[in-house]
């Protein structure tokens, strides 16, 4: 009896992995363009702010009393950052919730159809002109809340935010803010609505399978998920609101700033830039107005540094983990 042998398959080591990953042609390609655009939009930044700086310098080196109201610099331009601020605020606050509101209406309980239609509404107020917005603020919406800020300032004139004569025009903060809160709407609620319908199907199954309502699923799997959305929608449009110009300017009326919401008078920098600069070339109150213009740049810049570092924080909580 004869043993047979077979050969053993030969066994071949394999190829040591190259150092260097071959790149595609296409990959190189769209990687220049991606360093390239962001390296464009840097400059374009510190372009922009150093242009602004160079124009304002002239008005920091000015005498105090050349300067509009005769009191520097700072007097003239903290009134109208501080409506700037005030009316986004307004805007922000009274926009935000309608928006999430809408937002999950259309994602999680409107039937298909029905959320597809208001959510195509919703964004055909983006297209709406500006300068609509301030007609219809100026002609229709400010007249009608006369009556209603002659109420607060009956019933809650003890509050310093409605206290102050009533406007008769109905041209005020409030009215601006409202205005503002129309304008900046579509933008949160499509932003919202686009992270809502990210969340992961496998975590709203898992809170109804534990028997939450569907309620109790959104708040504990949607609205986390959704927070760092939420977030950056408001913030784009809180940058919407500061840097609005000719709704404001047409609504507010020309006037020192007060606290007051239903009484007449207050600027913002855009609507003052806007209105003023036409009749400032050369010289130094066109100066002024570049200055009032790094002035909200600077706080635009601060309030979108603050939301990044908002929504880092926020991005703690991962659909995928």
């Amino acid at each position: 009896m004869s043993n047979t042998t077979q050969d053993a398959p030969e066994t071949r080591p394999a190829p040591a992995p190259s150092s260097k990953a071959v790149r595609r042609p296409g990959d190189l390609v769209f990687s220049g363009l991606s360093i390239g655009s962001a390296a464009l939009i840097l400059t374009i930044l510190a372009g922009v702010a150093i242009f602004l700086i160079i124009n304002a310098l002239p008005v920091f080196e000015a005498d105090p009393e050349d300067i509009s109201g005769g009191n520097g610099f700072f007097s003239y331009v903290w009134p109208l950052a501080a409506g700037t601020v005030v009316v986004s605020l307004i805007a922000m606050v009274l926009a935000t919730p309608v928006a999430v509101g809408i937002a999950l209406y259309v994602s999680h309980y409107a039937p298909k159809r029905l959320g597809v239609t208001i959510g195509f509404v919703i964004d055909l107020l983006a297209a709406v002109p500006s300068v609509v917005y301030g007609l219809w603020g100026y002609m229709v919406f400010a007249p009608q809340m006369r009556p209603f800020y002659e109420w607060l300032s009956e019933n809650m004139g003890w509050l310093p935010l409605f206290g102050g004569n009533p406007s008769t025009t109905g041209r005020t903060l409030l009215t601006a803010g409202i205005v503002l809160a129309v304008m900046i709407l579509p933008i949160i609620t499509s932003v919202s609505r686009e992270v809502f319908l990210q969340t992961p199907r496998l975590h709203e199954e898992a809170a109804l399978a534990l028997g939450a309502t569907k309620w109790e699923m959104i708040r504990t799997a949607v609205l986390p998920f959704g927070k760092p959305g939420i977030i950056g929608g408001t913030m784009l449009g809180l940058g919407r609101a500061l840097g609005e110009t000719m709704a404001v300017a047409m609504i507010l009326s020309v006037g020192p700033f007060t606290w007051s919401l239903i009484s007449s008078g207050n600027r913002t920098i855009p609507g003052e830039i806007a209105l003023n600069f036409p009749e400032a070339q050369g010289g130094l109150r066109m100066h002024e107005l570049i200055a009032a213009g790094l002035v909200l740049f600077v706080i635009t810049l601060a309030v979108n540094l603050v939301a990044r570092w908002i929504v880092q924080r926020s991005a703690e909580f991962s659909g995928a983990n």
